[in-house]
């Protein structure tokens, strides 16, 4: 049984940090693209970051340069380090698992990111 399971999530004032965690099971993690997802209240889904198996990275132009994304496959975990937070970060977020040669992919739960004052 595969599981995604975020943490980290929760309220912080604008400028602020949060670091989310994805620890995955019932997968060979390291083969797997690992990508952060959020979705607002209204809008659709939208791709934040991704890391491949390899490590390289991509991210969507609103967050580059005040997240990082990084994986350790020893603990078959994912992590999204969130800085200089806006209101406008606030979302849901989604850890997602791809493996890019079947195209199989799972998510996670989601955890609520709030950036408020």
């Amino acid at each position: 049984q595969v599981q995604l399971v975020e943490s980290g999530g929760g309220l912080v004032q604008p400028g602020g940090s949060l670091r989310l965690s994805c620890a995955a099971s019932g997968i060979i993690f390291s083969i797997y693209t690992m990508a952060w997802y959020r979705q607002a209240p209204g809008k659709q889904r939208e791709l934040v970051a991704a890391i491949s198996s390899g490590g390289s990275t991509n991210y969507a132009d609103s967050v580059l340069g005040r997240f990082t994304i990084s994986r350790d496959n020893a603990k078959n975990t994912v992590y999204l380090q969130m800085n200089s937070l806006k209101p406008e970060d606030t979302a849901v977020y989604y850890c997602n698992a791809q493996n890019i040669f079947t195209r199989t992919e799972y998510w996670g739960q989601g955890t609520q990111v709030t950036v408020s004052s």
